[in-house]
Parts: C-alpha cells; sequence; structure tokens
C-alpha cells in the first residue's frame, strides 16, 4: 500500500491574532508545522508528504521541509482548506492507494493514530478521526423576547455525537470523487470527510486522541505550549499516586477497567470494586490535589452502591479537568493470585485511554502475583497500586 500525506497549512490563522501564520509559531521550541511533519515523517505507513503553504511561503519554505528522508513537496495552497488540498492532490504520486490530510494546527497527533485511520480508509475507502461528545449537546435557533436571542431548539443525543478531527484518510479514488464534487458544485465545507459524504460514499470512525486538539485561538495556543512543556508556558508537572485492596469472595463478578475476566472469585465492594479503576482515580485525583475516591464517592452513600469503576473514573477526571489539569499517562499494577490477567490487558487499557482521554499508548497495566504469600497470595484479595502523571495547564 501507498500511502500519500496532504499537510493542510495555507492559513492565515486570524482568529489567533499571533500576526503570522499560525503553523509557524513555535511550541515547545519547534515551529507548529514542523511538529506535524515529524509526526508524518515517522510514521512507518506513510511513502511521501505534500504541504500546502501561503503562496508566499510555498516559494521559499523554511528549512525544516526541505531534505527529508521521505519525498517532500510543498505546493501553494488555495482560498478555502478545500482549495488547498485539492492543489496538494494534485501534486499526489499516481501510486497511491490512500491519501490522508491532516492539519498541520494539529500538532500532537500520534504517528498510531495516523496508521489507524489509514488502515480503516484502505478498508472501507474513507476514515476519519473523531472523539465522542463528552458534554450535553444543544442545538440553537433564535428566538426568545428580542427574536434574536439564542435558545435551546432541541438536545441533541450525546451518545451518537462525535467530535471530527484529522487525520482524515481515503482511498485515492474517493477523495478525487469528492474534490470534483467540490469544483462542480461549489459548496463549501469545513473538511473533506463532509465531501465524501456528499459524494455518496461511507465515512468510518476511528477513536481519535483527547490530545489531537485544533489549536485555533490564543488559549488553545497556550493550553499547548503547556503540553509541550515551553515558550516560558512551563506548566506544573503532577504525580500522583493510588492503592486499592479488596477481599475475593465467592459468586461476585470479577471486574478490572469495565473487563469482565471469567473468575470464581470475585471483589467485594459497595461499588464494584474495581481495584484498577479506583486507585488510577486516586491517581488522578492525588496528582490534581483534588482529594481521593474516598472523599467523593464515601461508601456511605447509596448513590454510589453497585458503581461501575470506569464511571468512577470518569467522574474523577471531570473533578480533575476542572481544576485545570490534563492527564498525561498512568500506569498500574494489578496484583492477585488468579485469574491471569495478560489476555484482558488490551481490552482494558482500550477502555481506560477512552476514560481518561489519552492514547491507549499513554496507559500501562501489568499484572503481578504475590508469590503465595499473604492473603493476596492465598487468592483471598486483590490489590492494585497506580501512579498518574497530570500537566496543570491553568
Amino acid at each position: 500500500m501507498f500511502v500519500s500525506a496532504i499537510i493542510a497549512a495555507a492559513g492565515r490563522g486570524t482568529r489567533l491574532g499571533a500576526g503570522e501564520p499560525k503553523q509557524l509559531l513555535e511550541i515547545g521550541g519547534m515551529p507548529m508545522l514542523q511538529r506535524a511533519v515529524e509526526t508524518f515523517v515517522r510514521t512507518a505507513c506513510v511513502n511521501e508528504i505534500v504541504v500546502a503553504l501561503p503562496a508566499d511561503l510555498a516559494h521559499d519554505p523554511p528549512q525544516y521541509l526541505r531534505d527529508r528522508s521521505k519525498p517532500l513537496h510543498v505546493v501553494a495552497g488555495g482560498i478555502r482548506r478545500q482549495d488547498s488540498v485539492a492543489n496538494a492532490f494534485e501534486r499526489v504520486s499516481s501510486a497511491a492507494d490512500v491519501v490522508v490530510v491532516h492539519d498541520a494546527a494539529r500538532p500532537f497527533a500520534s504517528a498510531r493514530l495516523i496508521e489507524l485511520t489509514v488502515d480503516a480508509a484502505f478498508e472501507s475507502g474513507a476514515a476519519v478521526a473523531a472523539v465522542p461528545a463528552s458534554d450535553t449537546v444543544k442545538e440553537a435557533a433564535l428566538g426568545g423576547q428580542a427574536r434574536q436571542d439564542l435558545i435551546v431548539e432541541r438536545t441533541l443525543p450525546r451518545e451518537r455525537i462525535f467530535l471530527a478531527q484529522t487525520p482524515q484518510a481515503f482511498r485515492r479514488d474517493v477523495l478525487r470523487e469528492a474534490l470534483a464534487l467540490a469544483r462542480q458544485s461549489g459548496i463549501d465545507v469545513t473538511d473533506e470527510a463532509a465531501l465524501a459524504e456528499r459524494a455518496g460514499h461511507t465515512v468510518r470512525l476511528v477513536a481519535g486522541e483527547a490530545r489531537n486538539a485544533k489549536i485555533t485561538t490564543a488559549d488553545d495556543l497556550r493550553v499547548a505550549r503547556a503540553m509541550a512543556g515551553g515558550d516560558g508556558d512551563r506548566a506544573p508537572i503532577r504525580i500522583g499516586t493510588g492503592y486499592d485492596l479488596h477481599r475475593l469472595v465467592e459468586g461476585r463478578p470479577f471486574v478490572l477497567a469495565g473487563v469482565t475476566i471469567p473468575s470464581a472469585k470475585g471483589p467485594l465492594g459497595h461499588s464494584d470494586a474495581d481495584v484498577l479503576c479506583h486507585a488510577i482515580a486516586d491517581a488522578v485525583l492525588g496528582a490534581a490535589a483534588a482529594g481521593d475516591i474516598g472523599r467523593h464517592f464515601p461508601d456511605t452513600d447509596e448513590r454510589w452502591r453497585g458503581a461501575a469503576g470506569l464511571d468512577l473514573l470518569a467522574r474523577a477526571v471531570d473533578l480533575v479537568r476542572s481544576r485545570g489539569a490534563l492527564i498525561v499517562n498512568v500506569d498500574a499494577v494489578v496484583i492477585a493470585e488468579r485469574p491471569r490477567l495478560a489476555p484482558h490487558i488490551p481490552a482494558i487499557c482500550s477502555n481506560l485511554a477512552r476514560t481518561l482521554g489519552v492514547d491507549a499508548a499513554a496507559v500501562s497495566v501489568k499484572g503481578k502475583t504475590n508469590e503465595g504469600l499473604g492473603e493476596i497470595g492465598a487468592g483471598e484479595a486483590i490489590a492494585c497500586h497506580a501512579i498518574a502523571l497530570v500537566m496543570k495547564t491553568r
């Protein structure tokens, strides 16, 4: 499979108000555009890169766009984003099977996300990275006494709402048809996936990444610089630890991070006694100096009877974010004599990553035994130690 990447970087970023194209602003000592390009250079499945720049920059591109380890071409962009992508598409190799499009204003996309999106597009024709909406979504309309006030027209089902990101990938013929439709109809859209939809193609959703945020405003830039830890906006790094222990009894399900594991015994507790989620929740809360799960979800409160560990962890994550902190990564070790956890670790890490709002590569879970020692070694208890790294953004 031959993969061509288009990086849309022809905008001026006027909403940022920086006085120069935002893609040239530095984040952690490196221009935003260079960060995006470096990721695609490192991504194994990408064979070539085409960058769309403002016309004046395209004639004299920055040095970091020259002499790369992969073929890299620079073209002049257009007035609209879709015009820039169309110009870049004309420069894509005729050998390309899949074309992946990415915004330079999303400098933190991972190579893994690019590969997943490309694979999905190769199988399905088109794919877009997207994250589920975490807030309740309202559709607005004009109304009220002044007839010009915004009022809620209806509440949309949150479980069906996803926020599109880039990368967005397409089989070559699908993107060609989508761009041709835009030229013929004159329609104006904000991403290529919308063009593919209008051209009658099914677009597959790929789980996006919380870190893969688009930089549009000055506040976005401050958060990005904090995440990168540079440019004078270095954010304090906070580390928290968590621990949980439960007795194992017959007749209880054995649940870790929403994954039910076959076992003769399960942990006993007021909630579902998910030691992994509880330990990680304590770790992230501790890192943000936000108390612990005993304070926020006490076992004396009937609201939390039988509560799922993932739900309590999600609530803890919301508390951490409300304190202006981002979760960077977590590491945990579950200590139990049985059952064997290794076959279930991938599903466990996937559930945790989704709940924590991080890439799966930022979650580590290990299973250990207690070598037959103590109550854990006798199969009568299970414990978990966790550590979390968070970054304060304000």
